[in-house]
């Protein structure tokens, strides 16, 4: 049975917007899920962008006519020995496939493109893009992008001028911070970026930096930066990678608009309004 024409042209739009090449070994990135049942909807032609395929998404997704999802995480990480609808991840994806909705994941491969999660980050905290550097590249595909970012300000600026900037650009009331009792001046001449999670990326950085910025951390792993003199700066991990989306969303329409696939019509690219970071201060 082939693919409908829409997920075909999704996901070559979405190889193109971020190259499988640049995922991490780890990671399980591309179609995820292709559903064999034709949407009868008269809006079939929908593509819904989230940060996660939740419960709430999948309802969205169900509601609003879509037959395509590109969910950043990939719902499916590991190896499943059974697909019931005794767990919830899994009657969301059953739901998903009854309901001709398919699921593309670009997950670390949209992290690391050039112009991608990473680099959008960077620009976060006004690095200028002369001042931008990745943490680690392959020889081939270095021409495409690579892991992680390290900013550098020349002069350097103050902590609280990058606490601020984080804040505004990711529209955020509050952060976490970590001082380090050995840089007790706070001034930053370089940033090490890792969207979600940077723990195992930022260890293995041959060089250090003044401020880890990322999602989350290890406790460990903060205390150990710390103490070698690194400021640390976390902001929840979908936090990191959520105000991407309209950026996504944007450059798949375009890509779509583009290259058009013969029968496929107009795309409609719609950002989800149910996606949300599971974590609330109170």
């Amino acid at each position: 049975m082939a693919s409908s024409i829409l997920t075909k042209s999704v996901c070559s739009a979405m190889r193109r917007i971020a190259p499988p090449a640049l995922a991490g070994s780890w990671d399980n990135v591309g179609l995820i899920l292709e559903s064999p049942v034709t949407n009868a909807s008269v809006a079939a032609n929908r593509v819904l962008v989230t940060i996660d395929l939740t419960q709430a998404v999948c309802d969205e997704a169900i509601s609003g006519g879509v037959s395509m999802i590109v969910s950043y995480h990939p719902p499916i990480f590991r190896g499943l020995k059974s697909l019931t609808l005794a767990t919830p991840l899994q009657g969301t994806l059953l739901r998903c496939v009854a309901a001709g909705i398919s699921v593309y994941s670009p997950h670390s491969s949209l992290d690391g493109v050039s112009g991608g999660i990473n680099d959008w980050l960077a620009n976060c905290i006004g690095a200028e893009p002369q001042s931008i550097a990745c943490l680690e590249t392959k020889p081939e595909t270095s021409h495409l992008g690579g892991d992680g970012r390290l900013v550098t300000f020349d002069p350097p600026i103050s902590m609280e001028v990058l606490e601020g900037r984080i804040k505004k650009n990711l529209s955020l009331s509050q952060i976490q911070v970590g001082y380090s009792p050995v840089n007790r001046d706070r001034l930053v001449s370089t940033v090490a970026i890792c969207a979600g999670a940077g723990g195992s990326m930022f260890s293995g950085m041959s060089k250090t930096s003044d401020v880890w910025f990322t999602g989350e951390l290890q406790h460990h792993d903060i205390l150990a930066a710390l103490a070698s003199g690194t400021h640390v700066i976390l902001c929840g991990h979908t936090n990191t990678e959520r105000g991407y989306l309209p950026t996504l969303a944007k450059k798949l329409q375009d890509e779509l608009k583009a290259a058009p696939a013969p029968g496929l019509g107009e795309v409609e690219v719609l950002i989800s309004k149910a996606d949300a970071h599971p974590l609330q201060f109170v």
